[in-house]
């Protein structure tokens, strides 16, 4: 296996782990009523962190695979790290926006705040699933 493919793989699984990990981080925050700006803050804070590893792993992850001349695994890894800064370009701007509701007791903001949050966890849940399907596909 050449060094490229080596630094491929390392960066695909990085960026499984990372994506896992904050599915598995995300969900039980769901419990949390999101009644509070601290809920709120803790929430975005922990969803901008998860859009910056994802870009970073994923661009790591596009690279090495270009470098290994896997061209078409190198686009969608390209792909997840655009979708990752348009997610947080997107999704951080609203759940500001919502906790700033939520401090000013504007009671709708709670269930969008909770909807804006589930949408998040799915669409990190898709991306988790098209990084298993591509190592199920590099392993054939």
């Amino acid at each position: 296996m050449s060094a490229a493919m080596f630094a491929a793989l390392f960066f695909t699984v990085a960026l499984l782990v990372t994506t896992a990990y904050f599915i598995m981080g995300s969900l039980p925050l769901l419990v949390l009523k999101h009644d509070t700006p601290l809920d709120a803050r803790f929430v975005r804070g922990f969803f901008n962190l998860y859009y910056n590893a994802a870009f970073i792993t994923a661009a790591a992850t596009a690279v090495s695979f270009a470098c290994a001349g896997r061209l078409g695994i190198a686009a969608g890894a390209a792909g997840l790290a655009v979708v990752a800064v348009l997610l947080r370009k997107k999704v951080i701007p609203k759940m500001d926006a919502l906790g700033s509701q939520i401090q000013a007791n504007y009671m709708d903001a709670i269930p969008g705040f909770r909807r804006t949050h589930v949408t998040a966890i799915l669409i990190n849940i898709a991306q988790l699933v098209a990084i298993v399907w591509t190592l199920i596909s590099l392993s054939k």
